[in-house]
């Protein structure tokens, strides 16, 4: 079993910045990749920001250049630096861990922009 917890989410300003943590637990030595997803409303769960096993990391066009995905090894946490906020942006972000038994979803958390 795998947990994962986000944290972070909140209301900000256009413009404004939000870092968003996601904790993992339990089985997590085949840990292969840890994403960032958000879903707007009515809209589907799409990755947003990734970062493998290795360290490689990959973000949609959208959010390149104000995002930044980082984890913390000793702290089984991932991150995500988000700038410049935009309106778009405004979603319940999810974490997610790709371990051998599958991907393990976090509850959300609501990130809301206004402009």
């Amino acid at each position: 079993q795998v947990q994962v917890v986000e944290s972070g989410g909140g209301l900000v300003q256009a413009g404004g910045s939000l870092r968003l943590s996601c904790a993992y637990s339990g089985s997590i030595f085949s840990i292969n990749f840890m994403g960032w997803y958000r879903q707007g409303p009515g809209n589907q769960r799409d990755l947003v920001a990734g970062i493998t096993r290795g360290g490689i990391t990959s973000y949609t066009d959208s959010v390149k250049g104000r995002f930044t995905i980082s984890r913390e090894n000793a702290k089984n946490t991932v991150y995500l630096q988000m700038n410049n906020l935009k309106p778009e942006d405004t979603a319940v972000f999810y974490c997610a861990v790709n371990t051998r038994t599958g991907r393990h979803w976090g509850q959300g958390t609501q990130v809301t922009v206004s402009s």
